[in-house]
C-alpha cells in the first residue's frame, strides 16, 4: 500500500510521541486504496480497550468501506463540505454514545467516554499508516433512520478512514488551502487554567 506523503508534524513546546505528533485530520483520502481489513480491525480494537466511567464502555460502531450502500447512506448525511470529500475515504466509522443504562439511568460521561474512545481508534490507525479525519457536521436524524439506531444510542461523530491523497484531488479551492494550511494550537498558557 502506497500513500502520498506530506510531513505536518506538530511543533510542540516538549517533546510528544512521534505518533501523536504526526497525527493530522486530512481531507483528501486516495479513493483507489482500500484500507485491510486488519488495520480496521486493529482501530476498532485500540478504541474497545479506552478508558470509561465505571467500565460501562459506552460507545458502539457502524463501520462502512467504500462502495457499499452503507457508506454512501453515510455520506449522504454529512453536512456541507464533508460531503464533498468524506466520499473517497476507504471506510467510514459513525460513532455512537450509549447515553443510559440497561435500567434507563444517565450515563453523564458517555460522550467524553466515546471521545476517548474516537481519539485511540484514530491514533492506532495513523500507527498504522492510515489517517482518520473527525466529523461532527452529520445529519443525527438521518443516520438514526437508516441505520434503525435505538433511541438510547446517540450518533455523535462519523470518523472518515484511509490513506493520504493528494490535496489536488480536492474539489474547491476553500478544501485545497485547507488541506495545506499550517496547523495551529493555542499555546499550552492558555489551555491550563491553574496548575500548582
Amino acid at each position: 500500500m502506497t500513500t502520498a506523503t506530506c510531513d505536518r508534524t506538530a511543533i510542540t513546546s516538549t517533546p510528544i510521541h512521534e505518533v501523536l505528533a504526526g497525527r493530522w485530520s486530512p481531507r483528501s483520502f486516495d479513493p483507489a486504496i482500500e484500507v485491510p481489513a486488519e488495520k480496521i480491525t486493529a482501530a476498532l480494537e485500540a478504541a474497545r480497550w479506552s478508558a470509561s466511567a465505571a467500565n460501562t464502555q459506552p460507545w458502539r460502531f457502524i463501520v462502512a468501506r467504500r462502495g457499499t450502500t452503507e457508506h454512501a447512506t453515510i455520506v449522504d448525511n454529512l453536512m456541507g463540505f464533508n460531503r464533498e470529500w468524506a466520499v473517497s475515504a476507504a471506510v467510514l466509522i459513525v460513532n455512537i454514545a450509549t447515553m443510559t443504562t440497561e435500567d434507563g439511568t444517565p450515563l453523564r460521561w458517555a460522550q467524553y467516554d466515546l471521545g476517548q474512545a474516537v481519539a485511540l481508534l484514530s491514533v492506532q490507525a495513523h500507527h498504522d499508516g492510515l489517517h482518520a479525519h473527525q466529523m461532527g457536521g452529520i445529519e443525527v436524524d438521518g443516520l438514526r433512520a437508516a441505520f434503525g439506531i435505538d433511541p438510547a444510542l446517540e450518533p455523535m461523530s462519523v470518523t472518515a478512514l484511509g490513506a493520504l491523497g493528494s490535496p489536488e484531488a480536492l474539489a474547491s479551492d476553500v478544501l485545497r488551502e485547507r488541506e495545506v494550511a499550517p496547523r495551529v494550537r493555542r499555546p499550552l498558557d492558555e489551555l491550563v487554567l491553574a496548575s500548582a
